[in-house]
């Protein structure tokens, strides 16, 4: 081709052909002219962004007054880029170009790369072989199975992409939540099996229950097969909201179920603020939780319920703290004396703006860490005084007068825990002021 000169050429892809203008060789879109002597060793259905975004250009025809040259394009596979059901079966058929000069039963077939028995095959006429697939599993990527027409020499003379699949089922199991009422996020899983195997799109769709017309979440994240789309703003209060998903692909569509909710329902916070764990006296089984409530929600008419959970150091298991209440503190008692604990608080608002519904527990807090003191180790070379011998009576007393609060010592009592404080202060002195008569006298 003369430099300069311009040639209108077709561009095909899946069957459909597109005009274009080249000049000197080149396509408009920056793409090189391949020549008739050019091979193609290898064919895809894999297709980048920049690719779909442009015309795809695939094969290139000359176009001349009342005669077809061929460049690039020697064969054609039909039907191109079909969408087939699982279990289902397909012939498709590679047409060569005539001016190519080889006969139809020269040509073998391959899929994803490995060749199809030739026992699938079937010489239509000397330019055209044809292949029966049957029982077609599922596509192994989402952008197709390759299905490849090729030459004796094993040069690729044309491809089509397979996509084999399933339309998809109603999704499920669809849950929203607002953070501080500012926004809103749900999220679904997929219905059925959940894997169609062809390109599916799952769109959110939302829209106030009396009024105000249908609108499109944008912000979508996928992971294990789970689904959730982000609507950051503009948020209604006070009046209910009607959203769905829909699922659409090529071999069919579904809709979930509508859920309608009111925001003020499904409203988590942020975890509470400034949580500490402090020491509590001298007393080597307890810690003291402390925490303020979200920011978020200072300014908003509501209750919280809280839950607390702690574990040791070197433990994976939480034990939880389920009847914290309403309260912004809690004594845990009952622990072990020299151990590091870690420990988290969460919140669930009730009743904001007068709702009568419970909200959504919200993340917990980071982790934070205290120890409880240390036992007193009793010094070499002394004696244990067996004090329980001199107060055997009151100590059993107090241990059935307090056994019911060291039982129920891992909620966060009031006035029964004061007095058990005092009790336990009290033993401690006494335990030491013995240990110091003891000491005197063996000196």
């Amino acid at each position: 081709m003369a430099a300069g000169k311009v040639c209108k050429c077709v561009c095909v892809c899946g069957g459909r052909g597109v005009r274009v203008a080249v000049r000197g060789g080149i396509l408009s879109h920056g793409v090189q002219l391949r020549s008739s002597s050019s091979s193609f060793s290898s064919w895809s259905c894999e297709r980048t962004a920049a690719e779909r975004s442009m015309i795809p250009i695939v094969l290139v025809i000359l176009l001349v007054p009342r005669v077809l040259f061929s460049t690039t394009h020697v064969a054609v596979i039909s039907p191109q880029d079909p969408f087939l059901l699982i279990g289902s079966s397909l012939t498709a058929t590679c047409t060569l170009s005539p001016e190519l000069g080889v006969h139809a039963s020269t040509l073998y077939w391959t899929l994803n790369g490995a060749r199809v028995s030739s026992s699938a095959y079937s010489v239509v006429s000397p330019s055209v072989l044809s292949v029966t697939l049957h029982g077609l599993s599922g596509s192994q990527q989402r952008s197709g199975d390759n299905l490849v027409c090729h030459g004796a020499d094993g040069r690729v003379l044309a491809g089509s992409c397979l996509y084999v699949g399933m339309p998809p089922e109603k999704p499920v199991n669809l849950t929203c939540w607002s953070r501080n009422t500012k926004d809103l996020s749900c999220r679904w899983s997929l219905g059925g099996q959940g894997e169609t195997h062809v390109p599916t799109k799952y769109t959110l769709k939302y829209k106030l229950r009396w009024h105000g017309k249908e609108k499109e979440c944008e912000n979508y994240s996928t992971g294990n097969e789970r689904y959730s789309c982000y609507i950051p703003r503009n948020i209604a209060l006070f009046t209910p909201y009607e959203i769905w998903v829909e699922a659409t692909n090529q071999l069919g569509s579904a809709t979930s179920d509508i859920t309608t909710l009111d925001i003020l329902d499904v409203v988590t916070t942020d975890p509470p603020a400034n949580v500490q764990v402090n020491r509590v006296g001298e007393l080597e089984d307890q810690l003291t939780v402390r925490w303020a409530i979200p920011p978020e929600l200072k300014d908003i008419l509501f209750q919280a319920k809280y839950q607390i959970r702690y574990r040791l150091e070197d433990s994976a298991d939480w034990k939880l703290v389920d009847d914290v209440g309403n309260l912004t503190s809690c004594r845990l008692a009952g622990l072990q004396p020299g151990t590091v604990y870690f420990v988290q608080v969460r919140c669930n608002p009730v009743g904001i703006f007068g709702s009568r519904k419970a909200g959504i527990w919200s993340d917990w807090s980071h982790p934070t860490a205290a120890s409880t003191p240390s036992s007193e180790q009793l010094q070499s070379g002394s004696c244990d005084p067996k004090s329980g011998e001199q107060n055997s009576t009151l100590r059993r007393e107090l241990k059935q007068f307090f056994g019911w609060v060291r039982k129920h010592a891992y909620g966060c009592g009031g006035m029964s825990m004061k007095l058990y404080d005092q009790w336990r202060v009290w033993l401690q002195k006494s335990q030491k002021t013995r240990k110091q008569i003891l000491q005197e006298d063996n000196s």
